[in-house]
């Protein structure tokens, strides 16, 4: 038996424009993506000879085969034709659920990279990008990190410039967001907000962090802050506390904050953390990952 660690990064969504629904189904988007440093653990015992299980040291996460990390193990040994001879996954979870981070699709990118390089590196960058492509929409860019602009489901991936260094205050409200439920909404607004996203990457390549956090923006952001006003509140603890932009990822409900000075982002989660999951995080390069 061999085991086998991998951090699994959050990622956070700079912009995100929701483009309208697609033939398929799915709903056609754009947006800037950055992996961060708050991550979960995720370690695997490959070659048990046991039945394979996961393990979750957080409630609510299934740890069947339901799980993303799971699914990601059985693809990739589907897609070598290899009998790994028995998988123990545990889960250290750090990244919050129903946030916007990504959490799950962060983990099920850890165990395809961990695999891999357990097993000698036999899938390229563009195969193993396949695999995360049918995972889920999230995955490939928890596969590969950096600053990315993200299109169609969000698996069409471009690098982009890396985002300036800065630190992030991530801030998780006690509800939570139905998914399916908030792109049906928005399905039926008459006006849809759009982010600014190509003045967002003009600001990239700029490598100006105050024009970056200018150009933060989220379609589902307005839906969500209507049902739930206190996001208002949390916004404007960050800003008087020196943001230099806040904005909600993903479908929510996590609101993020970018800061120049860690001592800054810091006092605002001391103010924040009493009636709120507050994390501090920095910007990961994707040669970091």
């Amino acid at each position: 038996m061999t085991t086998i660690t991998q951090p699994a990064y959050a990622k956070l969504n700079l912009t995100l424009d929701i483009l309208g629904q697609r033939p398929d189904g799915y709903h056609e988007l754009r947006s800037v993506m950055q992996l961060t440093s708050l991550s979960d653990e995720v370690e695997l015992d490959v070659g048990t000879g046991e039945d394979w299980k996961l393990e979750c040291d957080a409630p609510g996460i299934p740890t069947d085969g339901a799980n993303l990390a799971w699914k990601a193990a059985g693809l990739f040994y589907q897609t070598l034709g290899k009998d790994p001879q028995g998988i123990s996954i545990r889960l250290q979870k750090r990244i919050p659920s129903q946030a916007g981070l990504g959490g799950g699709s962060a983990d099920a990118a850890a165990v395809l990279l961990a695999l891999n390089r357990h097993e000698g590196q036999p899938l390229s960058q563009r195969q193993l990008l396949k695999l995360a492509a049918k995972l889920g929409s999230d995955v490939p860019f928890c596969l590969t990190g950096g600053t990315q602009l993200a299109a169609g489901r969000g698996e069409v991936l471009s690098p982009l410039p890396d985002m300036p260094d800065c630190f992030f205050l991530v801030v998780k409200p006690e509800f939570s967001v139905s998914t399916p439920e908030l792109y049906a909404a928005l399905d039926q607004e008459a006006e849809v907000f759009h982010p600014q996203t190509e003045a967002m990457e003009r600001a990239l390549r700029q490598g100006e962090l105050l024009q970056v956090a200018g150009y933060l923006g989220n379609s589902f952001e307005p839906l969500v802050a209507r049902k739930h006003p206190g996001l208002l509140a949390i916004r404007a603890m960050m800003e008087d506390c020196g943001a230099l932009g806040v904005a909600m990822t993903g479908s929510g409900s996590a609101l993020f904050g970018i800061f120049d000075a860690f001592d800054m982002a810091a006092m605002a989660s001391m103010k924040l953390m009493e009636h709120h999951q507050t994390f501090l995080c920095r910007n990961l390069k994707a040669e970091e990952l």
